[in-house]
């Protein structure tokens, strides 16, 4: 700046380049918060999330011996890969993510268009629906726990009271697909994260315009051809994106599990979770290289997502491109 002023002062410097000069200053005193701001966030983003990738990565390939570590290839991938437990809890997340889609994709925007249809007490339902979110997690699931005990819990006195065979819920051995263990926990998982996604859905509802659900009417167009004709189409990109999230969320289900059943293997391993093994692998289970293992693990399960979500990404790209 000063070198600028003494160029314009002995009269060396043009009025445009001054001009543009003065407007480059401005700019950098303008935008100089903005990228203070955007710094800070980067160094975030840095240090919390990209650094422990990189140091998972790497911790995935080492061994770790009396505090010593070294180098050892791929020996704690095929360890894992060699791990009958490992194939389990792979199929007990591919049927926990199936049954979340199948229940809790689809009944939180059954409710949200229950709510969009109602004319009297939207706050308060608004409210009660999304109340579940707000309680913390352990709170909620320890809630649930009571309920399914297969003594004095409350869904076996109703079906008690109901004249119903009772159930084990979370204690259930069962090995059929799925188990009511598994179900419980989904049960568990909808009801805690359900409003979240509600509240999404009810706001892209309100979005869409009036006049086609009154021109569906005039057409004679029930309930169930407006959902269809209407409704999906008309908020399929956040069916779509929250699909996607959803998908990524409840691969990665650890808490529900680790409370529900003591652990989160259950009976038999019946509800070990591809996370629950890497904790496991981690602090529950004896060897030294108990860390390297579950980072490995943990390597395997980002690229399954990160795989996934790239392909969905591209197909539905795709998609949106040919219409």
């Amino acid at each position: 700046m000063a070198e600028l002023a003494t160029l314009r002062q002995a009269g060396t410097l043009s009025p445009a380049r001054s001009r543009a000069g003065d407007r480059l200053a401005a700019k950098v005193r303008r935008n100089a918060s903005a990228h203070g701001f955007l710094i800070g966030a980067v160094l975030c983003f840095a240090f919390f999330s990209w650094y422990p990738i990189c140091r998972e990565i790497v911790l995935s390939f080492q061994k770790t011996q009396l505090g010593v570590t070294s180098w050892a290839g791929w020996a704690n991938y095929h360890r894992i890969f060699h791990d009958p437990t490992f194939w389990t809890a792979w199929k007990n997340t591919a049927e926990f993510t199936v049954l979340a889609l199948i229940v809790g994709y689809a009944v939180p925007f059954l409710v949200a268009i229950l709510l969009n249809e109602l004319r009297h007490a939207k706050g308060y339902l608004r409210c009660l629906v999304y109340l579940p979110v707000m309680l913390p997690p352990t709170s909620a699931l320890l809630l649930f726990a009571y309920f399914y005990d297969p003594t004095y819990g409350l869904f076996n006195d109703i079906l008690r009271h109901l004249h119903l065979p009772v159930s084990q819920w979370v204690q259930s051995s069962g090995t059929g697909l799925p188990s009511m263990a598994m179900i419980s926990v989904v049960i568990a998982a909808t009801w805690m994260n359900m409003g979240g996604a509600t509240l999404i859905y009810l706001a892209a509802l309100q979005n869409i315009p009036g006049e086609l659900y009154e021109a569906a009417e005039l057409d004679g167009a029930g309930l169930l051809r407006k959902i269809r004709h209407i409704t999906i189409p008309q908020t399929r990109l956040i069916l779509s994106m929250l699909l996607l999230l959803q998908i990524v969320a409840t691969m990665q289900m650890f808490v529900e599990a680790f409370i529900l059943t003591n652990g989160g293997a259950g009976v038999n391993n019946n509800t070990l979770s591809v996370v629950n093994l890497i904790y496991q692998y981690a602090f529950a289970l004896s060897g030294a290289s108990n860390y390297n293992s579950a980072s490995a693990l943990g390597v395997v399960l980002m690229l399954v997502l990160a795989t996934f979500s790239g392909a969905y990404l591209w197909l539905t790209r795709d998609r949106e491109a040919t219409r």
